[in-house]
């Protein structure tokens, strides 16, 4: 999981809710912060920043895609546990 959706999860916020672009007053800060910094740091910021927005959007694509296979995955754990086929998951031993 990205930045955006641990955020949404912090915040408490669902997945799906579709805001109209705005600067949050944090972001605002955090940029106003990074402006103070070397060109070369705040371009380094910059790609990290659009890296991770790209690699959420990544995320959610390959998640939504694989909504099936992860229903039928569960489907067959739960199976599996109805059936006693799986054994309590001890950390200990992890």
């Amino acid at each position: 999981m990205g930045l955006v959706g641990q955020a949404k999860l912090a915040y408490n916020l669902p997945h799906d809710v579709i805001e109209e672009p705005c600067m949050t007053k944090a972001l605002e800060e955090a940029f106003r912060e990074a402006s103070a910094l070397p060109a070369v740091e705040q371009d380094a910021l910059a790609e990290l920043i659009k890296a991770e927005i790209a690699s959420e959007e990544e995320w959610d694509k390959a998640f939504a895609a694989s909504h099936d296979v992860l229903e039928r995955l569960a489907d067959e754990a739960l199976a599996d546990h109805r059936a006693g086929r799986t054994t309590p998951l001890d950390p200990e031993r992890m």
